[in-house]
C-alpha cells in the first residue's frame, strides 16, 4: 500500500474537500461540463490540473505516452477516440488542447530509435506514432537539444491533424464550435502555445496579450455602436 498517497489524500480532505463541501456536492449533483478536452503526455511531471490552475470539473483529461492522437480510422484509437466523442459530441467541449512537452521520453525514444525498446512490445507499437516527427526532426538537420525540441514540437502539430481525422471534430469545427490548440510546456514551468499566422510556437503571454487587444478594440466597437445608435 502506498502510504503517502493515503496521507495525500487526507491532506485533500483537510485542506481542500472540507473547506469546499458545497462546491463538491454541487458537481456530484450536476452533469460536468468541462470546457476543455485536453491530451496530454502520462509523464508524471506534467499535470494539467496544476499547469492549468483548474478546478474539478474543467477539464477532461486523456492522457498516454507522447501525447498521442491515433487516427480515426486506427483501431488503436478506441480508447482515446471514445473520450474525443464523447468530448465532443456529449459533453460539447468548445476546445480542444493538445499540450506536449519538452524532455519527453516518448519522443526521446523515437528520435533513439524504437528498435532500443524492442523488448516492450506494446511501447514499441506506440512509437510508430511518434516516429514521423522524430523523423521530420532528422531530415530537417537538427541535433541535440535542437532536435528534441523541433521533434517535441512536430509532435504536437501531427496530433493535432490527426484530431482533424474524427468526422465530430471536424463537422465541429467547420461549425464553429470547437477550436484547436496547440501547447508545448516545459518542465521548468514555462508554456509555449502554436500561433498559425507566424506557424511557430510563441510564448503564452504573446496569446494573451492578443486577446487582451481584441478584447479592447471589440469593447470600444461596441461602446461607438451604443453612442451612435443613441444619437
Amino acid at each position: 500500500m502506498s502510504i503517502h498517497l493515503l496521507r495525500g489524500h487526507e491532506r485533500f480532505q483537510a485542506e481542500f474537500a472540507t473547506r469546499e463541501r458545497t462546491f463538491l456536492k454541487r458537481l456530484s449533483s450536476e452533469d460536468q461540463k468541462p470546457s476543455t478536452l485536453y491530451i496530454s503526455c502520462s509523464d508524471s511531471r506534467v499535470i494539467p490540473e496544476l499547469l492549468t490552475a483548474s478546478r474539478p470539473g474543467e477539464l477532461f483529461v486523456v492522457r498516454n505516452v507522447a501525447n498521442v492522437v491515433p487516427r480515426a480510422e486506427d483501431p488503436a484509437a478506441l480508447s482515446a477516440g471514445a473520450a474525443i466523442e464523447y468530448a465532443v459530441s456529449v459533453l460539447k467541449v468548445p476546445h480542444i488542447v493538445v499540450c506536449g512537452h519538452f524532455g519527453c521520453g516518448g519522443v526521446k525514444a523515437a528520435i533513439a530509435g524504437k528498435d532500443r525498446v524492442r523488448q516492450y512490445p506494446h511501447l514499441h507499437q506506440w512509437l510508430d506514432y511518434v516516429e514521423p516527427a522524430a523523423t521530420k526532426a532528422k531530415a530537417a538537420g537538427f541535433v541535440d537539444e535542437e532536435l528534441e525540441t523541433y521533434a517535441v514540437e512536430e509532435n504536437v502539430l501531427d496530433q493535432m491533424l490527426n484530431l482533424i481525422s474524427y468526422p465530430c471534430v471536424r463537422e465541429a469545427v467547420d461549425a464553429g464550435t470547437l477550436a484547436l490548440h496547440a501547447w508545448v510546456y516545459d518542465l521548468d514551468g514555462s508554456l509555449s502555445v502554436y500561433d498559425a499566422r507566424s506557424r511557430s510556437f510563441q510564448p503564452y503571454t504573446a496569446q494573451l496579450d492578443r486577446d487582451s487587444e481584441r478584447g479592447r478594440l471589440e469593447a470600444e466597437a461596441e461602446a461607438g455602436a451604443e453612442a451612435e445608435a443613441a444619437s
